[in-house]
């Protein structure tokens, strides 16, 4: 499938022109979270470009649950890693605590920050904060040509309240466009809900 395509017949559910890089993948990935992780998630994997590269990294057993809103890669994605043990989920992150199970040790998005209303940013990262574990990571990638907008810096303002670590990577220019990594460390959780232990409108692959 083409990214380009499918951005172009879906702009508002599918923000990128390109698929990401393997090295962009690569910093998303890095560090020993997902080696140990019982459970993963993966926020707007796409065509699951860095969905590969979370695969090569926790021990066998770990659960790696993906969510995607766009229908087309969401079914795309599940008939590809159809023998494997990815579960591919389509419905939206804003969701993520009915339709995972939690708490979770590591999220990895691959949303569009920048493009999204403010409103929704909070809900989403709120979502994110209720499901991660105590030593649980988030990270997500943004585009260092939005770097100075208000959105990017409103989502970056925002990563900081709900965590009480967060870092930024290198920019990585290997990647269309270049890009670069927040890392998100000890979620505050303030109104964690009752956990939920199984999985909705799942296709699993």
């Amino acid at each position: 499938m083409s990214i380009t395509r499918e951005f172009l017949r879906r702009p508002r559910l599918t923000c990128a022109v390109a698929l990401s890089s393997a090295t962009l993948a690569q910093t998303m990935t890095a560090g020993p979270e997902l080696e140990h992780a019982d459970i993963v998630v993966e926020w707007g994997p796409g065509t699951g470009a860095i969905t590969e590269a979370i695969r090569r990294r926790p021990a066998p057993g770990t659960r790696l649950v993906t969510v995607e809103l766009n229908p087309v890669p969401a079914r795309r994605l599940a008939d590809r890693c159809r023998d494997s043990t990815v579960e591919v989920v389509h419905g939206s992150a804003e969701d993520l605590s009915a339709l995972v199970p939690h708490p979770v040790d590591a999220v990895v998005s691959g949303l569009p920050w920048t493009v999204m209303p403010h409103e929704r940013q909070r809900r989403i990262l709120d979502a994110v904060a209720r499901v991660l574990s105590a030593d649980g990571r988030f990270s997500t990638f943004a585009y260092v040509h939005a770097v100075w907008t208000p959105p990017a810096r409103r989502f970056a303002a925002e990563l900081a309240t709900r965590f009480s670590s967060v870092e930024r990577s290198r920019v990585v220019w290997p990647n269309l466009p270049p890009a670069y990594v927040h890392r998100a460390f000890t979620p505050a959780h303030t109104t964690l809900p009752a956990p939920a232990r199984t999985l909705q409108n799942r296709s699993t692959a």
